[in-house]
């Protein structure tokens, strides 16, 4: 009976100290965005002038764009700007007399010549950044 209760005891122990302990979980570090590119580009397909700039996770942005019409398309070459290689970035358009709206997805900045293209397709209020390639 002894060593029941002893048996006893030192389970309700353990389960008392893992209650007492506090749960620690890893947070993983988000992977860079694909594709990786030096290049980008927002066509605008809306039916408003846009300007936009280059938008990373931590908010820097890159110079924004001259304001431009329907059927024109503007790029950044993120090499000219100070966001440093391996930055996820993300379009973020500014429509005149509108609403801001950020690209639907990030994609990662190399130094590879390649280019990734966003369409700005809707109206002032009302409008996506469509990552296309």
């Amino acid at each position: 009976m002894n060593r029941i209760l002893r048996r006893s005891a030192a389970i309700l122990t353990s389960a008392t100290a893992m209650t007492v302990l506090p749960s620690v979980t890893a947070t993983a570090a988000p992977a860079q965005a694909q594709p990786c590119v030096q290049k980008v580009a927002v066509v605008n397909n809306a039916g408003f002038v846009l300007s936009w700039a280059a938008s990373a996770r931590t908010g820097e942005q890159s110079a924004p764009t001259d304001d431009y019409p329907i059927n024109q398309t503007r790029i950044i070459d993120l090499s000219t700007t100070a966001l440093p290689e391996g930055t996820d970035i993300r379009p973020y358009v500014e429509a005149v007399g509108g609403t801001n709206e950020y690209g639907s997805s990030y994609v990662s900045y190399c130094d590879n010549g390649q280019t990734a293209t966003y369409s700005v397709t809707g109206t002032t209020f009302d409008y996506s950044v469509t990552l296309l390639t």
